[in-house]
């Protein structure tokens, strides 16, 4: 299997909205609620939502594949976080658990909807990410220094 380098580069445009530059997109990550509004999506968040597109995206593909015409597809998806706001608190920071619900569309039948189900759990990236242990390689560079714009 050939591999692909994804990059995205971020900074802090305070304390509270980190701005991330990915292909030709800056997104935005809010820490905070401001006065108990966000102003965008938490980085978590952020984490579902690219579950949810990538499930999207693999079940459009597995579908052709199948033959199977899917006139919609609708990707709900909940994580349980536990609250580890206090630094007393140790254990996982990360989600507890996620549950997606994948609601297709279709005229096809249930059997080749359940070879469809399984073979996007399989081919979704994001999935296996999650479920499988990551190398992450975090490096501090004390002199960075941001340009000016």
């Amino acid at each position: 299997m050939s591999t692909q380098t994804i990059n995205v580069i971020g900074s802090a445009t305070n304390n509270n909205q980190f701005a991330v530059q990915a292909q030709d997109f800056k997104i935005k990550f809010n820490n905070d609620a401001n006065n108990g509004v966000w102003e965008t999506p938490n980085p978590l968040e952020y984490v579902l939502a690219g579950f949810a597109g990538s499930v999207n995206a693999v079940g459009q593909i597995v579908a052709l594949e199948l033959g199977i015409e899917l006139q919609s597809l609708h990707v709900e998806i909940s994580g349980t976080l536990a609250d580890k706001s206090k630094k007393t608190q140790k254990g996982r920071v990360g989600f507890q658990s996620i549950e997606i619900v994948v609601k297709p569309i279709s005229d096809a039948p249930l059997a080749l909807l359940k070879l469809w189900i399984d073979t996007v759990k399989e081919r979704c990236p994001v999935r296996d990410t999650l479920l499988n242990t990551t190398p992450v390689l975090l490096t501090l560079i004390k002199e960075y220094s941001q340009e000016p714009k």
